[in-house]
């Protein structure tokens, strides 16, 4: 199975991106290729990209590695990978503009992430690793939810 191609946007194309699928849960992970832990819980994203569950979940990779890194490391990481998650890279020229805009709970460090439904009518934020637990705990809040 091919890799999924990298994506350019900026946070507010994100955003708009956020408000396709009626009744799809998203789960946004703020990473880098240069972060060891968001590198190590890449693969509990994955299981989510590659199974069916009874609402439809959208994971979005979302990488923060810098400009410059974009064709020499973030796109052949991506191929290597054979990543089946969206890959976005997020083309903002300061990062830290757009840390309260995902959440006020941000400090900006990696990985983060944000479980959203459409238009982000609820939305759930956690900043650090995750395990495929904390992730099935953020899912069944949302589902409750909706």
């Amino acid at each position: 199975m091919r890799a999924q191609s990298v994506q350019t946007m900026n946070y507010e194309d994100v955003k708009k991106r956020l408000s396709n699928g009626r009744d799809t849960i998203y789960i946004v992970n703020f990473w880098a290729t240069w972060c060891k832990p968001c590198v190590e819980e890449l693969p509990e994203f994955e299981f989510y990209s590659e199974n069916q569950f009874q609402k439809p979940i959208k994971v979005l990779l979302v990488s923060l590695d810098f400009k410059n890194k974009l064709n020499t490391t973030l796109i052949p990481f991506v191929e290597k990978r054979k990543l089946k998650s969206e890959v976005i890279w997020l083309n903002e020229s300061r990062y830290e503009a757009i840390i309260d805009k995902v959440s006020t709970e941000w400090s900006g460090a990696l990985p983060a992430t944000l479980f959203s439904t459409k238009n982000n009518t609820i939305s759930l934020f956690h900043e650090g690793t995750m395990t495929k637990k904390d992730i099935e705990i953020f899912l069944f809040t949302l589902k409750k939810d909706l």
